[in-house]
């Protein structure tokens, strides 16, 4: 069968396959599937679950302790009943000894809510009982963390506590006095620094409640809808497919908190349909990769860091997800861009009009949508996040009623409550083990003598405050994209916060102008998330080539030029945080957001090598410095931009209509 024969028989994944694919890339959906009184009971344990978040949620948290333990105790019971220690493990049945964890899960997670007056009334270290207690916790969260997250971050947090128990032993700069056992289980599980600090109670409060919103939206059948809203609107475009998986991609990365599970989900019929249009195997999987990526920096919801973000930055979601919008906008117009002109390179065309839904469908369920933008509202007024979180859910059952395709059953309830505490199992996994990393740092200061040392290593390089600034950046994007390898967005999110944002912050004593908070968040979040397709730990991209049977590398390498914004975009908004509308009128805003598109074009066009024509090498080059000059924020940097990018639109429409007029002229003789 010939590659084109094999293209047209290519078909959208079945669920099965889809599964397959997400517990072989995702470690989070490696579960078990169980039946009987076993599967009686994790049904029941995850409906209590979001049960209890949203009671706390509703009427009020418990004490810090007693809502984190309670927390952190229904996850790891779940964890340890879902999934297996390997992959090779049955998965029909659960372990021994996974009820020995099981059991010490709820004992040790019931200790703090049993004996909380103890506890916090008692002076001095800890006794012999808690020693054993904490110690039992801290190996039982690096397990769950292990099987539901996956190897990276269990490898960090290990790798931080024997740094904290063996610092007088460390070299040079990296040494410090030193904890003894009894003092790193203290402040590991018996103080508001470690297991149970702020990652975990983001998890217990503000993130939860928006993932059982995402599975309540998904129960309304609004993920299909984000795909046929995307075909209404892309699908007859040139190469309509690959502009709706980045529409779709978009959309879905607001109920999505991973790059896997969207990529996954959105791209088991968008990547074949890339595929049998006429797109390459690994192109197709890169537009799907990097589409997905960029769904957890999309506001109005963002990924599930960005909840973590309004803790450790210290600013308000809103701002949060004002300062995401310029950026996101940037980021998807460059996909879009490259797509469009690789499909008018390749001469690609859009669906036929049999593929696309009909519109009135499509107006039909545009019901779907309020929730979301309830949840815009509500945020804008002020609303806590919870409180927001819970509207939102309250919206989307409301809404659910207006069509009897899209009402919200007992048993879709029920089923969302279930859904929304197996996404959270994950984070719950992550944030926790996250604290042991962030509790050690604040305990040794190593956030601090790693970010010295960096600026340390820049100011040897070279004397100029600005240069050092630039070389210090492009330190913390390396030390960001390696530590946010195989890890989930919330985990990478912690850990390249906690180690490499000290980096940036430690350079504002030598600037004339510092960086603002938000800035320095930003940077490392992004650069945490682009680590789903830099290869080569490029999940998302992996995932894809799972649908597309393209090349890995190839495809993450692809990945990579088309995302090529989120790669220089947080250079300009550290540099310019007007792009992050820090300090902005609206007329600079609009300013900065059409210099900034004009910007993507002219890189979009360098990247791919084609405009109205093909480029020469030289033209990609000025191509790509003028769309560089255009998205810096800057007068004279705009100009200059906006100057080499017209003589170069000019050159091109010229040379287009000499092209045509001769293909005129020799198809007439």
């Amino acid at each position: 069968m010939s590659e084109s024969q094999h293209d047209r028989k290519e078909q959208e994944l079945t669920e099965e396959q889809q599964e397959e694919l997400l517990q072989k890339y995702d470690a989070e959906s490696n579960t078990r599937n169980l039946t009987g009184v076993a599967a009686q009971v994790v049904f029941f344990t995850l409906v209590a679950f979001s049960l209890f978040q949203l009671y706390t949620g509703a009427f009020g948290q418990y004490t810090a302790y007693i809502q984190r333990t309670v927390h952190l105790g229904f996850a790891l019971v779940l964890i340890f009943l879902l999934f297996p220690a390997t992959k090779k493990r049955s998965k029909s049945k659960v372990a021994w000894y996974d009820m020995i964890l099981i059991a010490l899960s709820i004992i040790v997670c019931g200790y703090w809510p049993v004996f909380y007056e103890t506890v916090v009334q008692q002076i001095g270290g800890i006794d012999n009982t808690q020693m054993l207690i904490g110690g039992i916790a801290i190996l039982l969260v690096l397990e769950a963390s292990r099987r539901a997250v996956g190897l990276p971050i269990t490898i960090i947090a290990s790798l931080f506590l024997i740094y904290a128990l063996f610092g007088p032993h460390m070299p040079g700069l990296f040494a410090h006095r030193g904890l003894s056992l009894a003092q790193l289980i203290d402040s590991m599980f018996f103080t508001t620094e470690g297991i149970l600090g702020t990652p975990l109670q983001v998890s217990s409060t503000y993130i939860f409640l928006f993932l059982l919103f995402g599975a309540f939206l998904v129960k309304t059948g609004v993920g299909d809808y984000f795909n046929d809203l995307a075909i209404s609107i892309a699908g007859k475009r040139t190469g309509g497919p690959a502009k709706v998986a980045i529409f779709s991609s978009a959309l879905q990365g607001t109920i999505s908190g991973s790059s896997v599970a969207n990529t996954v989900t959105t791209g088991s019929y968008t990547i074949p349909m890339m595929r049998r249009l006429g797109y390459r195997r690994n192109f197709a999987g890169a537009v799907e990769a990097a589409s997905s990526t960029g769904g957890q920096i999309m506001p109005p919801i963002m990924g599930a860091a960005a909840f973590l973000m309004i803790e450790f930055a210290g600013v308000p979601y809103w701002d949060i997800a004002k300062a995401a919008l310029i950026p996101a906008i940037l980021y998807f117009s460059g996909i879009w861009i490259m797509t469009h002109l690789e499909a008018k390179r390749m001469g690609l065309l859009g669906l036929p009009d049999d593929q696309i839904p009909n519109k009135k469908e499509i107006l039909k369920k545009i019901h779907l949508l309020l929730p979301i933008l309830v949840i815009v509202w509500l945020l804008f007024k002020g609303f806590s996040i919870e409180r927001t979180a819970l509207l939102g859910i309250l919206a989307t059952v409301v809404v659910s009623l207006v069509l009897k395709e899209t009402r919200m059953t007992p048993r879709k309830f029920v089923d969302a409550l279930t859904a929304g505490a197996r996404t959270a199992l994950g984070v719950a996994a992550a944030t926790a083990c996250a604290g042991i990393i962030v509790g050690v740092v604040t305990k040794t200061g190593l956030g601090l003598k790693m970010g010295n040392s960096l600026v340390n290593i820049a100011g040897s390089i070279t004397s100029s405050v600005q240069t050092q600034l630039i070389l210090t950046l492009i330190f913390t994007m390396i030390t960001s994209i390696i530590l946010g390898m195989g890890s989930p967005t919330t985990a990478n999110y912690i850990i390249t916060s906690t180690i490499a944002l000290p980096a940036i912050i430690a350079l504002n004593d030598t600037l004339p102008v510092a960086i603002p908070i938000l800035a320095g968040h930003m940077f490392v979040f992004y650069f945490g998330i682009v680590a789903d397709i830099t290869p080569p730990v490029a999940l998302a991209a992996f995932a894809a080539t799972g649908i597309s049977k393209g090349d890995p590398i190839r495809t993450g390498a692809n990945a990579s030029r088309l995302a090529i914004a989120a790669f220089i975009i947080p250079y300009m908004f550290v540099l310019q945080p007007e792009l992050l509308m820090i300090d902005t009128t609206p007329m600079e805003i609009t300013l900065i957001l059409i210099t900034a598109i004009a910007g993507m074009i002219s890189i979009g066009a360098g990247m791919i090598g084609f405009w109205y024509r093909k480029l020469h090498w030289l033209e990609r080059i000025i191509s790509l410095a003028a769309g560089l000059l255009l998205i810096y924020p800057g007068g004279y940097s705009d100009i200059i931009g906006f100057v080499v990018f017209a003589i170069m639109l000019v050159i091109q429409l010229m040379s287009n209509r000499a092209h045509k007029k001769r293909m005129l002229t020799k198809t007439s003789g």
